[in-house]
């Protein structure tokens, strides 16, 4: 299954609801190898475009997160991904925000590394999206984060599970 393109254009297009409480975008490298991960052949620079809502406050004994959406696109062609999930962000001037998503993609359903013989596919449609993100508010509206994404599901459908991460910076837009 391939996302269209023009799929993720549109999402991204589609008008803001006032609930909005930010937007982003930013760009990363793909598939960086980490010890949470395997390498799966895929590598390149990818852009992101996230969109983070105001916090629940009928949450708030987990901290009232803040929803959010992202696609991330792959400038080589190599996997793209769109996610949905809740973030936290701890601190003001200097925070911290971690997050947990499900995203889907549009990777292959079977791969297999022809030098090694070993399946470089990520094993499920579906994956986990934790990410994690270092931050500076340099204006009321306006901060810079460095961020990482990593997608998995953990073996919970498989044993098949390399991972992918996803390593790079981002600028949010407070609305």
């Amino acid at each position: 299954m391939r996302i269209p393109a023009v799929l993720v254009a549109a999402a991204l297009a589609a008008p803001l609801p006032a609930a909005a409480q930010e937007i982003w975008g930013g760009i990363a490298a793909h598939g960086v190898e980490t010890p949470f991960t395997k390498d799966i052949g895929e590598r390149g620079i990818d852009l992101q475009a996230g969109y983070r809502f105001a916090p629940v406050e009928a949450l708030s004994a987990i901290g009232s997160p803040e929803p959010y959406v992202v696609a991330v696109v792959n400038l080589d062609g190599e996997t793209k991904l769109l996610a949905a999930g809740l973030s936290w962000k701890l601190g003001d001037r200097v925070y911290v925000r971690p997050g947990i998503g499900i995203a889907i993609h549009d990777g292959p359903d079977f791969r297999v590394d022809p030098a090694t013989n070993l399946r470089t596919d990520l094993g499920s449609r579906v994956l986990f999206e934790p990410e994690l993100a270092v931050g500076f508010q340099a204006s009321e509206r306006l901060s810079i984060e460095a961020s990482w994404i990593h997608v998995s599901h953990a073996q919970l459908f498989g044993g098949q599970n390399p991972g992918l991460d996803i390593i790079g910076v981002r600028a949010n837009l407070r609305l």
